[in-house]
C-alpha cells in the first residue's frame, strides 16, 4: 500500500497491527514523491482481516491510501529475518540502546529493549531525538526528578531517563501489551522498582506535577493531550515532545504556547524515507 503522508502511514501500520499483521516493511526513496510505501505482512489466517481494515482505512481518506493486491511471500525464517540489520543505537558516550539478541560490548548505560510488539527500540529518527533530547538535559534537571512518559511504548524513554538519574517514573499507553512490553523491558533493566506503568488515557492519571515529561507521539495523539501533558507538568519542568514532523512546527509551537510551554531547544533529523523529524525541549 502507499500513503500519502507519514502520520497517515503510521496510522495504517497500527491498524494493520490491530487486525493480525505480523510485520511491515517501509520502503521509499528521498523525498518520496508518491508517498509512502508500506508492505505489510500477515499470516494466511490474518490476510482477510487485515486487507480489510485497510481497504476500510482507505475508504475513509479520500485517496490518500492506495491499498494494492495480496500476494504469497516467500517461506523465509522471520524469527531470524527480522533481526537483521538491528544492534547498537548509541546516542551518546553514556547512553546507548540494543537490543537482547546483540552482545554486550561494555556500552555505557546500554538499555536493553526487545523489539517486540511495542514501538521504541531508538532506531527510529523520532525515538533517536527523544533520546538525544533527553540525555542532553542538564544534569540537574534530570538528577532525582520525576518522569512521566506519555504512549510509553517499550518503555524506552521511560528507562533512558531513569539510567540518565531521574529517582522514578511513570508510564501509560492506550495498548495494554505496550505496557506489558514496558514491564518486561524495566525488569529486563533492573528497574521495574523505579517504574510503573498503566494501560489508560493521561485522564486516569492521579500524581502530583512531574519534573520532566517526555512524549513520542503524533501530532495527531499529542495536541488532544497537550493541555494535560502541560498541567502535569510542575512550573520550570521540562517537556520533551517527538515523533512530530518539522513541517508542522509552527502549528505545534502555537498549540504550546496556548498552555504555556515555551520552546527551549528544536532539533531535526532526516530518516531515509525522506521524512524530517521534530524534536524538542520546552519548559513551562
Amino acid at each position: 500500500m502507499r500513503a500519502a503522508d507519514a502520520p497517515l502511514a503510521e496510522r495504517a501500520a497500527a491498524e494493520a497491527f490491530a487486525a493480525g499483521a505480523s510485520g511491515l516493511e517501509e520502503r521509499g526513496g528521498e523525498g518520496r514523491p508518491e508517498g509512502t510505501e508500506l508492505l505489510v505482512y500477515a499470516p494466511v489466517a490474518a490476510a482477510t482481516a487485515v486487507g480489510g481494515a485497510l481497504a476500510a482505512l482507505a475508504a475513509g481518506v479520500a485517496g490518500a491510501l492506495r491499498v494494492s493486491g495480496a500476494e504469497a511471500a516467500p517461506e523465509e525464517d522471520w524469527s531470524v529475518r527480522w533481526r537483521e540489520g538491528l544492534g547498537v543505537v548509541r546516542i551518546s558516550p553514556r547512553l546507548a540502546v540494543r537490543p537482547p539478541f546483540v552482545p554486550d560490548e561494555g556500552e555505557p548505560a546500554a538499555l536493553v529493549i526487545d523489539p517486540g510488539q511495542a514501538f521504541g527500540t531508538g532506531g527510529h529518527a523520532s525515538t533517536r531525538l527523544a533520546l538525544e533530547l533527553l540525555d542532553e538535559l542538564r544534569s540537574d534537571v534530570l538528577r532525582g526528578a520525576r518522569v512521566l512518559d506519555a504512549g510509553t511504548g517499550s518503555g524506552v524513554l521511560a528507562l533512558a531517563a531513569l539510567a540518565l538519574g531521574a529517582r522514578a517514573a511513570v508510564g501509560f499507553d492506550l495498548d495494554p501489551i505496550a505496557v506489558r512490553e514496558a514491564r518486561a523491558n524495566a525488569l529486563r533493566n533492573g528497574m521495574e522498582g523505579r517504574l510503573q506503568l498503566f494501560a489508560g488515557g493521561i485522564g486516569a492519571l492521579r500524581a502530583p506535577p512531574f519534573d520532566v515529561v517526555a512524549a513520542n507521539l503524533l501530532r495527531s495523539e499529542l495536541l488532544p493531550i497537550l493541555p494535560e501533558l502541560a498541567a502535569a507538568l510542575r512550573p520550570g519542568g521540562r517537556a520533551v515532545l517527538s515523533g512530530l514532523l518539522a513541517a508542522e512546527r509552527a502549528e505545534l509551537e502555537a498549540a504550546l504556547g496556548r498552555v504555556g510551554l515555551a520552546v527551549e531547544r528544536a532539533r531535526e533529523e532526516d530518516d531515509p524515507t525522506g521524512d524530517v523529524w521534530l524534536g524538542l525541549v520546552t519548559r513551562r
